[in-house]
């Protein structure tokens, strides 16, 4: 598996060998030691998550309060989207600082979210299928969302797509509100 940390300190993008045959095709999304030898330390998994979205939906910028938080390690085993993982850490050096990753079924390509991190994606295609492995279990108390429409991020989302969001995720605030309430998570180097 060929790992690379992003630019955003606590996310990394895994790239895992396909081996295929006449039968088919056969990919280990996640591989403990890779994950390992790249984060240095294992993952806590305490839920798995799997969601299917039509076309053009985008769900996030979502993150959880520090402790605990939640990390996300994420592929998609069907269709296509765009990950993106935005640095909302109150004194981050990249703070607001964005990077978008392609994931997709033809390449089982899978980015792991630390906590404390902003993560969003948007579906390319119909029926696309985003699996999560979630290091704390969902919290509704503890969960919150920051605007992926918010002009100051500037999220690359497709030109040619109309977003599709849930209530809360179009209500959300901007990166500004959410700092300026205390929403957000503070960076701890």
């Amino acid at each position: 598996m060929e790992t690379r940390a992003l630019s955003i300190t606590g996310a990394w993008v895994f790239e895992p060998r396909r081996f295929g045959d006449n039968r088919g095709e056969f990919v280990a999304p996640y591989q403990e030691d890779a994950f390992v030898e790249a984060v240095g330390a294992p993952l806590r998994v305490a839920q798995s998550n799997h969601s299917v979205s039509k076309r053009g939906v985008i769900r996030g910028v979502h993150f959880a309060d520090v402790p605990p938080g939640q990390a996300k390690y994420v592929y998609c085993p069907r269709g296509a989207l765009l990950d993106v993982v935005i640095d909302i850490r109150v004194g981050s050096p990249t703070f607001g600082a964005h990077e978008a990753v392609l994931l997709d079924a033809e390449s089982c390509r899978a980015i792991y979210v630390s906590e404390g991190l902003g993560h969003a994606i948007c579906a390319l295609t119909d029926d696309t299928v985003a699996s999560y492995l979630c290091s704390t279990p969902y919290t509704p108390s503890v969960e919150h969302t920051v605007s992926a429409l918010d002009p100051e991020l500037g999220l690359p989302w497709p030109a040619d797509i109309t977003p599709i969001l849930s209530d809360r995720d179009a209500a959300a605030p901007t990166l500004s509100e959410a700092a300026e309430s205390g929403l957000l998570p503070r960076y701890n180097p």
